[in-house]
């Protein structure tokens, strides 16, 4: 990043919340100068006072990448001000959910590059996931940018089309609070057969972190890891036989709240 286009032509970042915050300091350490980083968000925190960056100053006259990282609702108030860039070669990349590629071509003009994206919170920790989908002016070296920017806080994955946003969105985007809810529901458990609160969600804690890490490591997929744990007439067989019924376990559970999840999609980006 240090000699690339980006650090040449510079880059926008409209919103440096948590989201925003992760993928900055992602950047730098790879070496992208903070001189070639503007930032324009109304309320930043300390942390991004003090990198160096452009803060809320005049903006660059043709920046490589414009990177939109407000909240939908703050859309509209925000677009305005990047309108000039339109139809040009400043590549618009997007990770607010539900707003949709024909959005912005509506507010930016039908020739410019978009290219929508879906990170997920462990971003934050560099442990992400984000997938993405361009227009059709999106060319493969815009996209080959978007996904450099993107691997700074975790995988990136591209998608046939827009049109799998909402499913990605219901798995990778909303995952983490099932997964969270999850520990939750774990450690409840813990201490109700007896467990203190402490050590219940510690120990829920440090299972789904380490089951999560055995999953991304190892050759075996996840059902054979599941076998590898489950010894015959034992005690993860016995769990598992609650868990894993199709009627009331989780395999039809865990498909309603994903369908939930990507209807609720569609709604927002259908306005």
């Amino acid at each position: 990043m240090k000699d690339g286009e980006l650090a040449q032509r510079g880059l926008v970042l409209l919103g440096c919340g948590k989201m925003g915050s992760a993928m900055l300091e992602g950047w730098l350490g790879r070496g992208l100068p903070p001189a070639s980083v503007w930032v324009n968000d109304p309320r930043p925190s300390d942390w991004v006072k003090a990198q160096g960056v452009h803060l809320n100053e005049a903006l660059p006259a043709s920046p490589a990448i414009v990177l939109i990282a407000v909240k939908p609702q703050m859309m509209a108030d925000a677009l305005p001000v990047l309108a000039s860039y339109g139809n040009a070669d400043t590549v618009f990349l997007s990770v607010a959910a539900g707003v949709t590629i024909a959005t912005y071509e509506r507010m930016l003009g039908a020739q410019t590059p978009i290219i929508r994206a879906m990170p997920n919170t462990p971003a934050a920790v560099g442990q992400g996931i984000t997938a993405i989908a361009g227009n059709a002016i999106a060319s493969p070296e815009n996209l080959a940018m978007a996904e450099e920017l993107l691997s700074a806080v975790g995988e990136v994955v591209r998608l046939e089309g827009e049109g799998q946003m909402d499913a990605v969105t219901g798995v990778s985007g909303s995952g983490p609070a099932y997964v969270f809810h999850m520990i939750e529901c774990l450690a409840k458990a813990g201490e109700a057969e007896g467990l203190a609160p402490e050590l219940a969600m510690q120990l829920a804690k440090a299972t789904v972190a380490g089951a999560g890490a055995l999953a991304m490591q190892a050759a075996e997929d996840p059902a054979q890891l599941r076998k590898n744990v489950t010894s015959p007439n034992g005690t993860t067989q016995a769990g598992l036989e609650v868990l894993m019924d199709e009627d009331k376990g989780l395999p039809p559970l865990i498909r309603a709240t994903v369908g939930a999840a990507v209807r609720r999609s569609e709604e927002l980006a259908n306005g």
